[in-house]
């Protein structure tokens, strides 16, 4: 039987969890990725998408509900696409991620992964620094739905995954988006593409922020990733070091203040602009990180990479590891990314020491680690 969008199938049982906030299962010998359901759960579903490999679908009804369901506690999840995992307990939650860093890691990159997920406050509620509300034709404030352009409603009381200074943003122009930033400095409301900044503090040091630029969005990421880099790479005064895909300098800052000669590379100008203001005892350049490697120090000691979803890639990693920095830390925001990277810097010669995994989006399927590489 072929399927199509819109099938309903019944009694589906379900299997392991699947890297993106999904669940696999079968039906006539295709496979299908499920939302809102739990290994060993038997749910009837309907069908999202198809294609040649595979068919998306959500859960419409549990017939055997696994131990860890719960009650969601937000009345739009499993339409707004901005949870994964509000029907399962927090633990659980942690574990599949746990399950899906390891398997990444062996699959990919032939590494085990002994640790767990760590746990990060304030969870699972109330952690989102950052937020990006979107008004619909009748000026409601919403989230996008999963894998689609609808703007779900926000329910009455605002999103529970953000910081209680934005969870409930304030009338807006329909049709438009806005920008929610609860900041040391304050919070702030801008509109989509905004100038303004605001002001972080991270381990003593101050960062100018772009409102609308990347900076991580659980409130306590920045210092629990600096203090994880800096635990891996336990810097030297006198080192040199280079931090690619720096944003607006978080690390850099904190390898200057451990006397390292710093070089930033990143790809946003905006956010050089403000790194160099943030940190001006390092050195900061603006370009595709791929396309300036060669413009690297000929010697390295340390290396800080914190590249987009789709990881460092080869070019760079080649690039960095031809200068034997004695260490390097690998931040993540994608495990199979970081399972592809470590694979290829092993062939060039760096072993992966250690792997940290923190619980820095809770009750999403996202997961951030960090992985500290030296030579063999």
């Amino acid at each position: 039987m072929s399927l199509s969008v819109g099938d309903v199938l019944t009694g589906i049982d379900i299997a392991a969890v699947a890297h993106g906030g999904h669940f696999v299962a079968r039906h006539d010998g295709q496979v299908i990725f499920v939302r809102g359901c739990d290994t060993g759960e038997v749910v009837d579903i309907r069908i999202t998408e198809v294609n040649r490999r595979y068919a998306r679908a959500e859960t419409i009804a549990v017939r055997t509900a696994g131990e860890y369901r719960v009650m969601p506690p937000c009345p739009v999840a499993g339409h707004c696409g901005g949870c994964d995992f509000q029907h399962l307990e927090v633990s659980r939650v942690r574990e599949l991620k746990r399950q899906i860093v390891a398997e990444q890691l062996q699959h990919l990159a032939g590494l085990e992964f002994t640790g767990d997920v760590i746990a990060v406050s304030p969870t699972p509620f109330g952690w989102r620094s950052r937020m990006r509300y979107h008004y619909d034709e009748n000026g409601r404030a919403g989230l996008r739905a999963h894998r689609s352009g609808d703007i779900v409603p926000l329910p009455a009381d605002g999103c529970r995954l953000a910081a209680e200074s934005i969870a409930t943003p304030p009338p807006w122009s329909a049709g438009t988006e806005l920008i929610a930033a609860a900041a040391d400095s304050g919070t702030v409301f801008v509109a989509a593409g905004s100038t303004q900044s605001v002001r972080e503090t991270v381990s003593g040091r101050h960062f100018e922020v772009a409102a609308d630029g990347f900076w991580q969005a659980h409130g306590a990421a920045p210092q629990v990733l600096t203090d994880a880099v800096l635990e891996g790479l336990q810097p030297r005064s006198g080192e040199v070091a280079a931090d690619l895909y720096c944003g607006v300098g978080l690390f850099a800052g904190a390898l200057c203040d451990h006397g390292v000669t710093v070089l930033g590379i990143e790809a946003d100008r905006t956010a050089v602009a403000l790194a160099r203001r943030n940190v001006p005892q390092g050195s900061f350049l603006a370009g595709d990180v791929a396309k300036v490697a060669d413009r690297l120090p000929q010697v390295l000691d340390l290396v800080v990479l914190d590249p987009p979803r789709t990881g460092a890639g080869g070019v760079v990693l080649a690039a960095v590891l031809a200068r034997q920095p004695r260490a390097v830390a690998y931040v993540a925001c994608d495990p199979a990314a970081l399972g592809r990277d470590l694979r290829l810097a092993a062939e060039l010669g760096y072993q992966t020491e250690t792997v940290q995994a923190f619980d820095l989006f809770p009750l999403t399927h996202h997961v951030e680690c960090v992985a500290i590489l030296k030579p063999e």
